[in-house]
């Protein structure tokens, strides 16, 4: 099958198409025909050796943590699932592929196309965490950090069903963007504290940073403190007393099947750029840099 592979660890460059052996699924392992992947900025903190010290790469390897496509093949015990199902989820090998393996899939509705789907597993499912270790309830602000993206499109809008308001940053494109999800709308960078207080004189009790990009010594300032605040992009949060919070084992099925009927139905908005497999190394490259709106995808045909 073909694949996209990197041999070594580096840029986006080191990218490439290699034809690969077709996985055979284990016991409660899928194969999935890949039809769309969704592609994360992990991939490229993987690809460039920076997260060597807390995951093993095997060379040749290939990226890529969720998937949308078709069951071709069953492992053993496998019987929720049934060859020809439409599904989405996490896979256990690199989605970048024709095929991939996966053992916590939820079936994908009939009018949700390939691409969204393959948005929704990681975006969703640490959106949801994320805003379960701060507590959001109904009532509360918000603040979250570089909110334009695959998480923080979703999180803004899981953070409104619970009945929080929700304060959010990005850079001057994504301004309308942010306000077209329900989030009141802010830059970025110097001032911000300033800011985010006329937005919030009564301050805010919770951050999610999603940037990772300095902004968790102004989310202490208007905590007044370290609780309530959680990172998934900034490393050097537990030197300041900060959860960083990273992709949990724990993934249900049974909720990612609630939030892409909710997407199918219209009621949960996600915003795709699709890339064709072959353009692996240009998406990496575009998600290197930042400002991503919404989810980057590769399709497959």
């Amino acid at each position: 099958m073909k694949a996209i592979v990197f041999d070594q660890f580096g840029g986006p460059d080191e990218l490439h198409e290699m034809d690969v052996e077709v996985p055979q699924p284990g016991p409660g392992q899928v194969r999935v025909r890949v039809k769309a992947a969704g592609l994360n900025a992990v991939d490229g903190k993987v690809r460039a050796g920076l997260m060597a010290a807390v995951r093993q790469t095997v060379f040749p390897a290939v990226p890529g943590g969720e998937v949308a496509g078709v069951v071709d093949a069953l492992g053993a015990g496998v019987t929720e699932v049934r060859v020809g199902d439409e599904v989405l989820g996490w896979s256990d090998t690199g989605s970048y592929a024709e095929y991939a393996l996966a053992t916590a899939v939820a079936p994908k509705p009939a009018d949700l196309d390939w691409q969204h789907a393959a948005a929704l597993p990681v975006a969703s499912e640490t959106a949801e965490r994320v805003l379960n270790l701060l507590g959001v309830a109904a009532g509360e602000t918000v603040l979250m950090h570089g909110a334009s993206g695959a998480v923080g499109t979703l999180a803004i809008q899981l953070a409104a069903a619970r009945g929080a308001r929700v304060i959010a940053t990005a850079g001057p494109a994504n301004q309308e963007y942010l306000t077209s999800l329900g989030a009141t709308a802010t830059l970025y960078g110097e001032g911000l504290v300033e800011r985010v207080r006329a937005l919030a004189p009564d301050g805010v009790d919770a951050v999610f940073d999603l940037a990772g990009k300095g902004a968790l010594e102004d989310s202490i300032t208007l905590r007044g403190g370290t609780e309530r605040i959680v990172t998934i992009a900034d490393f050097g949060a537990r030197q300041l007393g900060i959860t960083f919070s990273q992709g949990s084992p724990q993934r249900s099925t049974v909720r990612l099947a609630a939030v892409a009927q909710a997407a199918a139905a219209g009621k949960l908005v996600t915003t795709v750029t699709a890339y064709p497999l072959d353009q692996a190394a240009t998406a990496q490259r575009v998600s290197d840099a930042g400002h991503v709106r919404g989810k980057l995808v590769l399709t497959v045909d």
